[in-house]
């Protein structure tokens, strides 16, 4: 696709589908002026699966009025307006937008360097503040939708006044558009939030926002993943610490958080000393390896940290366990000489190449390169940039560069998983760093018997621990594998006459360490049976008069597979037992 781009020029664009969406937000920002008058505009940037608009209108928007504005962008898509481009001085610009009180888009302006000229797009009475591009007529919008409607602080500063966001998105053809509003029902009906509180996994309290609750059989999924972390982690040579939740402020600054990510720390006063709530495992890492003199042999050493880490993040962001203000890191820093990076790079990926294949996740990997806010020198970048590539094109896997986006101290690879939706999240990482190192002076003795500098690597599995559940309430639809399951087998009696039998097959099980529970209620079975397949559990044991005379059978039901039949206690346990075990 052609597109007009902010030098005037129309050129072929790389990116169709996100020109498609910019300049539908352009559409959907023209509809909601010419419906309400008065409106101001903030920003109306592209996002990974479609636009927003964030709005200004004193009464704000309802999900009723989404229907209105797409009526009115199908009269502007039908018109087919020509987009135009053009620039206007700085102070013109600043200008010409007081005129039209459009106080957002002067502030933006402003922030502006002086000497760059500012452009414009253009589509009937329409002219937004953008630098494009923007295809090159409304009418080649061919497949949109408004999704929703929330609130979103100016320039995300919950200080400033709240604004009205509407996403939407856009996409080449009608067909793609159908996939996706499909997925996204998918979604709706996997929500971890709604399946959290039906399965009884955790809980979000008003007195708490950002900070999540697990309940006891929450804790048991929570336990589960973190039992197989400590077991593929041990089998690895990691060794695993515990550092404080609490440090003194001048720590952060001496490893550059402070500098950095001071917005995102929070912090307290003990006797007159600053201190800050750990956001981040590392410097407690670096501390733990300073603890002793270690010498070149002693490398590569491995310390592993399951690290209760707080973040401030705002309260618009927030989402269930997605996107929470603390969370457990499953991280680990490894301490390693220049000649060893390819290696523990490498050990490092099939660690998390078998963690993601039992979860059944594929997944894509990105190099993330040097950001513009960063620390070190040019020298250091390059090398670490160079071994990270090293070791991925050594291991023959894909990768795309996410220019500029890599962590301030060091560049990283990240690990983009696919959901049963087709969805992506971002969760395992490693990062390269030369810098923390260096600022703690940290040291080895080498075989020359002088001092020497190993570089740090930083890297999660999981990611966030709560996260990580997260999508894999999502992933799963809540019927989580048997490993997994907080409830393994639930029995259930018939009758009174049953309830005996019910307790002693219950106890069995139990004391092969499945997880079970009996439900001997005076209750009609149907009702019993609907309740435990709401619960998601793997199997259930139907017993009744025949299965107690017997003493020796039970009547299994699958949650996946149906009516199994009757099968000997004994068989039963051993098949369960074998599931847990392999991980199937």
């Amino acid at each position: 696709m052609k597109a007009l781009y902010n030098d005037g020029e129309i050129r072929e664009c790389d990116d169709t589908r996100s020109v498609i969406r910019h300049t539908a937000s352009h559409v959907m920002a023209q509809a909601v002026l010419r419906l309400y008058p008065g409106t101001k505009l903030a920003i109306g940037p592209v996002i990974d699966d479609g636009f927003y608009y964030d709005f200004d209108k004193d009464e704000g928007f309802s999900p009723d009025d989404l229907e209105k504005i797409e009526a009115e962008m199908n009269k502007i898509i039908k018109e087919n307006f020509k987009v135009e481009t053009y620039t206007l001085p700085r102070n013109e610009a600043i200008q010409y937008m007081k005129g039209r009180g459009e106080v957002y888009k002067v502030e933006l302006i402003e922030n502006l360097p002086d000497n760059v000229p500012i452009s414009f797009y253009k589509q009937g009475e329409f002219i937004d503040l953008c630098s494009g591009p923007h295809v090159l007529h409304t009418g080649a919008i061919k497949a949109y939708k408004l999704i929703s409607i929330a609130g979103a602080y100016w320039r995300g500063n919950e200080k400033n006044r709240m604004l009205t966001r509407i996403y939407g998105t856009a996409f080449e053809n009608k067909e793609e558009l159908a996939k996706h509003l499909e997925m996204l029902e998918k979604a709706k009906k996997r929500d971890h939030r709604r399946l959290g509180k039906e399965l009884g996994l955790f809980t979000i309290s008003e007195e708490g926002p950002g900070f999540p609750f697990f309940l006891p059989k929450g804790m048991i999924l929570k336990n589960t993943l973190i039992d197989y972390w400590r077991n593929i982690h041990q089998k690895e040579g990691y060794l695993e610490i515990s550092t404080p939740i609490m440090l003194s402020k001048h720590l952060w600054e001496q490893s550059g958080h402070w500098d950095h990510y001071r917005d995102n720390m929070y912090t307290t006063t003990i006797e007159d000393e600053d201190f800050c709530i750990k956001p981040m495992n590392c410097p407690g890492g670096v501390l733990v390896y300073k603890n002793d003199t270690h010498s070149y042999k002693d490398l590569p050493i491995k310390l592993g940290e399951l690290g209760l880490v707080h973040r401030h993040e705002r309260s618009g962001t927030l989402h269930g366990l997605m996107r929470a203000r603390c969370f457990t890191q499953d991280d680990a820093h490894i301490f390693v000489t220049k000649n060893q990076i390819s290696d523990q790079i490498k050990g490092i990926v099939g660690i998390i190449d078998s963690v993601y294949s039992l979860f059944g996740f594929k997944y894509h990997v990105e190099l993330s390169t040097r950001p513009e806010n960063s620390m070190g020198s040019d020298e250091d970048w390059e090398t670490a940039t160079s071994s990270l590539k090293k070791a991925l094109d050594e291991l023959k896997l894909e990768y795309t560069i996410n220019e500029k986006d890599g962590a301030f101290y060091g560049p990283k690879i990240d690990f983009h998983l696919e959901d049963s939706i087709g969805r992506t999240w971002q969760c395992g990482t490693i990062q390269l760093d030369f810098q923390m190192p260096q600022k703690f002076d940290v040291t080895y003795v080498g075989a020359d018997g002088n001092k020497h500098r190993p570089i740090m690597i930083h890297r999660v599995v999981f990611g966030s621990i709560e996260r990580f559940i997260g999508i894999l309430i999502e992933h799963y639809e809540g019927k989580f594998p048997v490993w997994l399951a907080p409830v393994q087998v639930k029995v259930i009696s018939i009758s009174e006459k049953s309830r005996t039998y019910a307790e002693d097959v219950s106890m069995k099980i139990k004391a092969s360490g499945i997880r079970c529970e009996v439900d001997n209620r005076d209750e009609k079975i149907g009702y019993k049976i609907r309740e435990a397949q709401l619960q998601k559990v793997p199997y259930m044991i139907i017993l009744g008069e025949k299965e107690s005379k017997n003493g020796t059978i039970v009547s299994v039901r699958s949650r996946d597979q149906g009516d199994l039949g009757a099968i000997e206690t004994e068989d039963f346990i051993r098949r369960i037992a074998e599931e847990i075990t392999t991980k199937k």
